[in-house]
């Protein structure tokens, strides 16, 4: 069964949207080797719709940004929308998903291959975290409050225990902390 993760950038104040807002000063090596060992065993992505808007709309020209460009517009990556057509998804290897995401989901897991990553997608990580879909969620602390943006959780989620699988501080004082749902 394949692994469905998803890591986002996070602000102590718990804002998880645009990250790059808050982020860039403290984004080191330590984090940077994190991440990259989590593309080599990533081989699918998963992305919302506004999430993939705004990627297409970046990485296909960014080959200045090295690794990461490459290995997010090699990947395969499948979105979830409603309102976007197969027709629309120029990014290259981008496939939409048609009919329910969480039995979509269900089936990538069943199949071989590595690890799926949920990226880009405020909605659809909540969605496979309070589904059981989501085998790990990374939360990358970074030590600023962000004063506004969305959070991932909101109000009226269910409660949901999380069990912490690992925490890591790195060099510029973000704090990896990595959960699984509890049984």
């Amino acid at each position: 069964m394949r692994k469905v993760m998803a890591g986002l950038f996070h602000s102590v104040d718990g804002v998880v949207e645009a990250p790059y807002k808050f982020q860039f000063d403290r984004f080191d090596d330590d984090l940077g080797e994190m991440l990259t060992a989590i593309q080599v065993e990533t081989d699918l992505v998963l992305m919302g719709r506004v999430g993939w808007s705004e990627w297409a709309g970046y990485w296909p020209t960014a080959s200045q940004d090295g690794d990461f460009a490459d290995f997010i517009n090699g990947v395969p990556k499948h979105v979830a929308s409603s309102s976007l057509t197969q027709a629309d998804l120029t990014w290259s290897n981008s496939h939409l998903i048609y009919g329910d995401l969480l039995e979509h989901v269900r089936a990538l897991k069943a199949a071989p291959g590595g690890t799926i990553a949920a990226m880009g997608g405020i909605s659809l990580v909540r969605q496979l975290l309070f589904a059981g879909l989501m085998d790990e969620l990374t939360l990358i602390t970074h030590p600023v409050v962000a004063g506004e943006g969305r959070h991932l959780f909101e109000p009226d989620d269910p409660t949901t225990r999380l069990d912490l699988v690992r925490s890591v501080v790195t060099t510029k004082g973000n704090v990896v902390s990595t959960y699984r749902k509890a049984d």
